[in-house]
């Protein structure tokens, strides 16, 4: 079986007081649950106005 790095750009709006990186970690633990998934992470955060 081959394995194929997929990149997806996933942007979120967040609550001031809502720590961004409790989402990123929880998007990547929800990833991981899918079939075939082996690993998730955050590579990269960008903030925006």
């Amino acid at each position: 079986m081959r394995r194929t790095d997929v990149y997806v750009k996933v942007e979120v709006v967040v609550d001031e007081n809502e720590p961004v990186e409790r989402i990123a970690a929880e998007i990547c633990r929800q990833i991981r649950k899918l079939h075939g998934v082996r690993q998730a992470e955050v590579s990269n955060m960008v903030e925006r106005d």
